[in-house]
């Protein structure tokens, strides 16, 4: 069953039923009916993402991840990290307030500098384990480019993988950048000479991320999880009676 009713969406993000039925398919099809996880999203705040945030893209994605996190998580909050050179903001993005949530939350941030991935991490690492969750986390990571800090990025994904968070990166762009020769990397990173499991996952979303359907985004956002989910529970990370999922913020 999913962890909030299609009847509580109707009523709180009717906007978002569609999107809410979208998910749900694909987390049926992945055996992922009765799972309970926390849902987290990461936007990149950097310069060369004003396009993106101007067009609807962002907004779009929250909505989706949002409608996602309805099956996995009942409080109806996904914690929200924006980060640049620093991190901007540790939010939440909630059901009844989903309309414009990303439009006021950068309204009140300052200047969009780089892309320090390891810093965002470090954020949802922090709130994840200050929040007393035993269940696991799926982490939502958009970025339009590479980090700043490679060896800093990989160290993290590597020492994160002891730590019951997946890492589903999703790109925006030009696929043929070499700005996502790194994020494969992440992909592919060596289990376990570099990791003990391979908690990391990416796809591209394409230069225009609006015109990917809503079945093949959460396909690409889940696909990787249930694998996840098996080996990470063969190796204790992740805890076989987990449940307790919180969405708190700040």
């Amino acid at each position: 069953m999913p962890a909030i009713s299609l009847t509580k969406v109707e009523q709180s993000a009717p906007a978002l039923v569609n999107l809410y039925k979208a998910a749900g398919r694909t987390v049926a099809r992945h055996g992922l009916g009765d799972e309970r996880a926390a849902v987290y999203l990461v936007i990149d705040h950097s310069g060369s993402m004003k396009p993106y945030y101007k067009d609807g893209s962002v907004q779009a994605l929250a909505d989706r991840v949002l409608s996602l996190a309805a099956h996995f998580d009942d409080d109806g909050v996904v914690p929200t990290v924006f980060f640049s050179t620093e991190v901007d903001a540790v939010t939440g993005i909630d059901l009844a307030h989903h309309e414009g949530a990303v439009e006021r939350i950068v309204a009140g941030l300052g200047h969009m500098g780089k892309t320090s991935y390891h810093l965002a991490m470090d954020a949802v690492i922090d709130h994840h384990l200050d929040s007393g969750a035993t269940a696991p986390a799926l982490v939502v990571f958009q970025t339009d480019g590479g980090p700043i800090s490679r060896p800093a990025a990989e160290r993290y994904v590597c020492k994160a993988a002891r730590l019951p968070l997946f890492w589903q990166f999703v790109g925006f762009g030009d696929p043929h950048s070499k700005q996502f020769d790194f994020l494969r990397k992440l992909d592919e990173l060596a289990v376990p000479g570099k990791r003990v499991v391979d908690n990391a996952g990416f796809f591209h979303a394409g230069q225009d991320p609006l015109k990917i359907s809503d079945d093949e985004l959460y396909e690409r956002l889940v696909g990787e999880f249930p694998a996840w989910l098996r080996a990470a529970r063969a190796q204790g990370i992740v805890r076989r009676d987990a449940h307790r999922v919180t969405g708190r913020t700040g």
